[in-house]
């Protein structure tokens, strides 16, 4: 009850101008930028400052917005009333969505890095977008770590279950592989594009940026999970749609961009992959290593969901 008030204290018009404000400045900030100048650190702090404040305030506003009646849509009818939403499931579906924006900036930002460097010097052309994004999206890595522990103390509370330090605990427990990737991708990978790389590989930056496509996809799945819509048309075309994406933009990319670089130093696939930097090797290691494990996840929960349909079906015919 303390957490849903809380969420609730700030007023929704607040709320909206400090997302649509920082996303403002922002974007406001670089823009003025040539398409190779370099982000300085105090704008991409600045920037990394905005980006905190953009999504931890979309993510309350959008709680508001669930849990509060919308007078102006719906014939004055609330989004909770409508679908009978628990505080639980609207804290779930505001940290989808605002999951489902990241991947848009940064689907948006890889686009943009493609399109100039890749088609300029795979490695030596640059595009401010990158550092910048990698600047206001490393706040996304630990608000999120912050949001899924919101989650997972809404489940518990609302279980009745433990202290706020035996929640966190139990967080921590159950969730190590995505606060360990989260807490390494905004630390390590985010030195690795703005300082490490030494202004190299930005297009393979940009290949990084797209692995987001998957996720708006992983975020409606769990949105109409919550909506009780799994045995849904759409749920099973989504899931489908998001095996494909997650599959060729988080398992095949990393192989297809060393394949480029392999093609562009003239060595074999696996020398070429071989020569690079003991950091890159690692990096690409670690970065994969969980991909693979949740698509391992997902095939293995969507060849459950197909094997109950038939079983579904099989049951219907002979009845």
């Amino acid at each position: 009850d303390r957490e849903r008030r809380s969420s609730m204290a700030t007023p929704a018009s607040l709320l909206l101008m400090s997302v649509l404000g920082s996303i403002g400045i922002a974007a406001g900030s670089v823009l003025i930028l040539g398409p190779e100048d370099r982000i300085s650190l105090t704008r991409g702090a600045w920037l990394s400052v905005l980006g905190l404040i953009f999504f931890v305030s979309l993510f309350d506003l959008l709680n508001y917005v669930a849990l509060k009646p919308l007078w102006v849509i719906c014939f004055a009818k609330s989004i909770a009333f409508f679908y009978r939403l628990e505080y639980l499931n609207c804290v779930t579906l505001a940290y989808r969505t605002v999951s489902a924006v990241q991947a848009l900036l940064s689907c948006i930002t890889g686009s943009v890095v493609c399109i100039w460097s890749c088609t300029r010097n795979f490695l030596r052309s640059s595009h401010f977008m990158s550092e910048a994004y990698a600047w206001f999206g490393a706040a996304y890595f630990f608000y999120d770590i912050w949001s899924m522990y919101r989650v997972h103390s809404s489940s518990t509370v609302s279980n009745g279950h433990g202290c706020r330090l035996a929640r966190l605990k139990d967080y921590l427990t159950k969730q190590p592989i995505i606060v360990l990737h989260h807490l390494f991708i905004g630390s390590f990978g985010f030195l690795v594009i703005v300082y490490l790389r030494g202004g190299l590989g930005d297009c393979i930056f940009g290949f990084v940026y797209l692995m987001e496509l998957s996720t708006p996809f992983v975020s409606f799945r769990g949105i109409l999970s919550r909506l009780k819509m799994k045995s849904s048309q759409l749920y099973i075309m989504n899931g489908l749609v998001m095996l494909v994406t997650f599959f060729f933009c988080r398992v095949v990319m990393f192989p297809y961009v060393c394949y480029l670089y392999s093609q562009l130093v003239g060595l074999p696939y696996l020398e070429a992959v071989m020569s690079l930097p003991i950091g890159c090797k690692i990096g690409i290691t670690v970065l994969m290593l969980p991909q693979l494990y949740w698509f391992s996840l997902m095939l293995y929960g969507a060849v459950r969901v197909f094997c109950r349909r038939d079983h579904i079906t099989k049951n219907a015919r002979l009845s």
